[in-house]
């Protein structure tokens, strides 16, 4: 990886260089991946329409760049560790060698089928290797994926189907998930039942679940394999021809199909890979997210593979069958690299230490964090107990629009800091706006997280509705792509994100971050989780509602609260005291692990008559407990 960065000083020197001439600095980049047609022009661009290319006129296919071009030199390793649900199979992987021919025979199923280059093909599949491989299929001949995460439901499923108007489902007959078993396919049933674009399902038994399948659309993935040949020449695509779509939530409730292309997604993904996480050659990396994801999209499949790296794809949860599987695994492959979110942190700090104390780790060398702000509690625990002080810690933002990680530190060669994400990649110009959208100069000041040039991953369109992606992205703020988050800079110019702009308090004239008062809650030795937002207030304007968690060993109580409000007093000062605590059992997240505050908003408020559709949470009977608990 001839673009990776060996120290802060020469991360300094880059990022210089691609401010001062992204394009010269892109071209530079670009030019490590196998095009079948050099580019024109690098960049044509304005944030206006917003109308964004990269590498224009440029030919690629990134499963050659995935694939293909490391047959020569590692064609016998291993490109990805299948790790079961169940902690007594077996795990299985595939080779270079190997993933090429699956590739290239799943490619053929497809056209075999009718998929030809521009077709949406839709995904709904647990974690198994037949996800990545037909994935990538789809990559080889141009067709368009879009993953749904295996989780939603049966309408959420159907409203994606129908938006990217896609032709083929690709689906399981159910999904291993802890100690239960999903009835993927008969979810798929429900929803085809309003989706007439579906012309064939795809589907691969991996369950043991009695599932029907209709004569003439359902076909069995292993039988439509033997009928083809591994010979197939992937399709060359325009830099800017679409890759994936990949749906996102969106304030308005309706889900945002996100872009991306193929030319300038691929360059970033691969380049954002081999900085961030500081992959060597014969290390093994490990994502604990799902495909369904943009990090599995990112971090899963497409940027480890562009640098010939060893991934893992994990099918269980981390407290399956107890909450030490995460180190088994770590252990069992001797990972090198480790990328999870915060929510699976803290579920595991509070199962006890007993779960790690008798694991080894010695392997890992990097531990990252994605999905949300982590905070200081979970850092520290994060660091010290898993990473035993002997790791780099990356706590990285970024975004499904963004395609690839914008802030965090470049594995051991950036400072570290709890709950700051660090520096901006290079390529990425990030800036602090105010209200009025002037950039904010100064360090240690808060402002609105925005980014005035773009990089080669950012969000082209959302399918089917670009005015959507233009007054979402563009147009709070002219010339600058407005991330809708909050965040500030500390004395040395590193990054703290402090949550959605909507989820920025304004107290009596103070702004506070919801992630900065979560911080101090989840500092009091009682309380396991929290989530913090904004309601009216008739006198400060906002006043601050804590939704709580506590031990489960404590009993909610008077005395807990006020431990709670002098906690909250110590770490930021009274003006962050919350105005209403409410105990409760769990919160509304989505499967991202990713809090619904929306929801929480609107219970702050009082109004429980309308909280939209809460059939995508983990759990949305929590929804019903917290409306009818106490303050």
């Amino acid at each position: 990886m001839p673009f990776k960065i060996s120290s802060f000083e020469e991360y300094q020197s880059e990022y210089k260089k691609s401010t001062a001439n992204p394009e010269a600095f892109w071209d530079d980049i670009a030019k490590h991946y196998q095009w079948s047609k050099p580019w024109d022009k690098t960049l044509e661009w304005e944030f206006k329409t917003p109308k964004v290319k990269w590498f224009l006129g440029g030919k690629l296919n990134i499963t050659e760049n995935c694939i293909d071009r490391h047959l020569k030199d590692k064609g016998d390793q291993k490109a990805l560790i299948w790790e079961s649900n169940d902690p007594n199979e077996e795990s299985t992987s595939l080779t270079y060698n190997q993933l090429h021919q699956e590739v290239c025979k799943m490619a053929n199923v497809l056209k075999s089928h009718g998929i030809k280059k521009g077709d949406r093909v839709c995904f709904y599949m647990p974690m198994i290797l037949e996800l990545g491989i037909s994935v990538l299929a789809c990559a080889r001949i141009g067709a368009i994926h879009s993953v749904v995460f295996a989780g939603f439901s049966s309408k959420a499923l159907a409203d994606r189907i129908k938006d990217a108007s896609c032709k083929m489902l690709i689906t399981s007959d159910g999904i291993n998930r802890g100690g239960k078993k999903i009835p993927a396919k008969t979810l798929v049933d429900e929803a085809l039942k309003d989706c007439p674009s579906i012309e064939s399902v795809l589907v691969k038994r991996c369950c043991g679940l009695e599932i029907n399948m209709k004569a003439g659309r359902d076909f069995e993935i292993p039988v439509e394999l033997e009928k083809v040949n591994a010979d197939c020449p992937a399709e060359p695509m325009d830099s800017e021809d679409p890759l994936f779509i990949l749906y996102t939530s969106g304030s308005t409730g309706k889900p945002k199909g996100v872009v991306h292309t193929c030319g300038g997604y691929m360059v970033y993904a691969g380049y954002s890979f081999a900085n961030v996480f500081q992959y060597e050659n014969k290390d093994v990396y490990w994502c604990t997210a799902d495909i369904g994801w943009i990090t599995g999209h990112s971090y899963i499949l497409y940027g480890p593979l562009l640098n010939g790296a060893t991934s893992i794809m994990f099918e269980g949860i981390p407290t399956f069958p107890d909450a030490g599987r995460f180190w088994d695994v770590v252990d069992k492959h001797k990972v090198n690299q480790f990328y999870t979110a915060p929510t699976a942190i803290r579920a595991l700090m509070a199962c006890g230490d007993q779960h790690f104390e008798n694991k080894n780790l010695s392997s890992l060398k990097v531990i990252g964090s994605v999905g949300e702000p982590i905070n200081e509690e979970a850092w520290h625990w994060y660091n010290d107990k898993i990473g035993k002080g002997n790791c780099a810690l990356v706590d990285t933002w970024w975004q499904t629009e963004t395609g690839g990680i914008m802030l965090s530190g470049l594995g051991k060669h950036s400072p570290m800091k709890p709950s700051h994400a660090g520096y901006p990649l290079p390529g990425i110009q990030t800036v602090l706006l105010d209200q009025s959208g002037k950039e904010i100069e100064a360090n240690q000041q808060e402002g609105y997280l925005a980014v005035k040039f773009p990089w080669p991953s950012i969000i082209r369109t959302t399918y089917g509705d670009h005015e959507r992606c233009k007054n979402v992205y563009f147009s709070h703020y002219d010339g600058y792509y407005f991330t809708g988050d909050g965040a500030k800079r500390d004395e040395n110019g590193m990054y703290r994100v402090i949550g959605r702009v909507d989820d920025v308090i304004n107290c009596s004239g103070h702004r506070l971050g919801t992630a900065e008062v979560e911080d101090a809650l989840d500092e009091h030795e009682e309380v396991v989780e929290s989530a913090v937002v904004g309601y009216p207030h008739p006198i400060k304007g906002q006043g601050i509602y804590a939704f709580v968690i506590i031990d489960s060993k404590m009993q909610a109580s008077e005395e807990i609260k006020k431990s709670i409000i002098d906690t909250i007093i110590s770490e930021i000062g009274p003006i962050a005291k919350p105005d209403k605590i409410q105990f409760v059992s769990g919160l509304p997240k989505t499967r991202s692990g990713k809090i619904m505050r929306r929801i929480l908003r609107k219970i702050a408020e009082g109004d429980t008559s309308n909280l939209g559709d809460v059939s995508t949470l983990i759990d949305p009977t929590v929804v019903e407990e917290i409306k009818g608990g106490k303050v």
